[in-house]
């Protein structure tokens, strides 16, 4: 059997209820949130299949991941907390809190060793801030540390990895739904799952592919873009992201 790498889109936060709100930094999950937590919890069938749990350093992904997959929490296993795959914006909400906030804050629950000082530095000239090209780099990284992660753990792996709705276009090169008004086209605690198209481990990229059963799932018989209708779409929403950072950038110099 093929590893399989589940991503899901955290649960509702403050800042998902109003433009004004994404101004909160790293903003905790909404009652509403911490319910989406517990339905997934529900009707995810395979906790005791995970290996690994993954998440953005983020407060609302760390929360999604503990509470949506209590079970593996319970098991023992800890969250690996990545920095390459925090959200893609330099609003206040996508920027994380210090690595001695979030020790203190999650304890033994998740391990941070990933999380050094400057990661939640998203000035430019930085490694996070946000370009297009910046993204697909970081996303890239992701997915190659996934595969190394996969490759130790053996053929029955099954990781979880907890994510924003932003970066999860650039994660799976997958751009339907993705929109610059409202940032994805992944609902809350929506979750797909995905093996690596290269079961060789020799592809330079770790290109991620949807399983049919996820496909499945949530589209039925509809029939996925081609390769040309996603390049497509990537080379519009990255152009589009492009260029809303600048207006960004010149609206702050202003």
């Amino acid at each position: 059997m093929a590893p399989i790498i589940h991503l899901v889109r955290h649960a509702q936060g403050y800042h998902n209820l109003s433009t004004e709100n994404q101004q909160l930094p790293d903003p905790e999950l909404t009652p509403l949130g911490q319910t989406q937590c517990d339905e997934l919890c529900k009707r995810f069938d395979a906790h005791d299949k995970i290996t690994h749990l993954v998440a953005s350093p983020l407060r609302r992904t760390l929360y999604t991941c503990l509470r949506a997959f209590d079970p593996v929490v319970k098991s023992g296993k800890k969250v690996i907390a990545i920095p390459d795959a925090q959200e893609i914006s330099s609003l206040p909400c996508d920027h994380g809190s210090e690595p001695g906030k979030l020790q203190q804050e999650f304890g033994d629950l998740v391990d941070f060793h990933l999380v050094q000082e400057g990661w939640n530095d998203k000035s430019k000239g930085g490694r996070y801030f946000p370009t297009a090209p910046k993204l697909v780099a970081r996303s890239r990284a992701v997915r190659l540390w996934l595969r190394e992660l996969v490759t130790q753990a053996g053929e029955d792996a099954q990781v979880v990895l907890v994510t924003h709705g932003g970066i999860l276009h650039f994660l799976t090169e997958d751009y339907d739904g993705a929109k610059i008004e409202h940032g994805t086209g992944w609902e809350n605690t929506e979750l797909r799952s995905y093996e690596f198209e290269d079961p060789t481990g020799q592809d330079p990229d770790a290109y991620l592919k949807e399983i049919q059963q996820s496909w499945r799932r949530r589209r039925g018989s509809a029939i996925p873009l081609t390769e040309t209708e996603q390049l497509e779409l990537a080379q519009a929403f990255q152009t589009a992201f492009d260029e809303d950072t600048g207006k960004t950038e010149e609206a702050v110099v202003e």
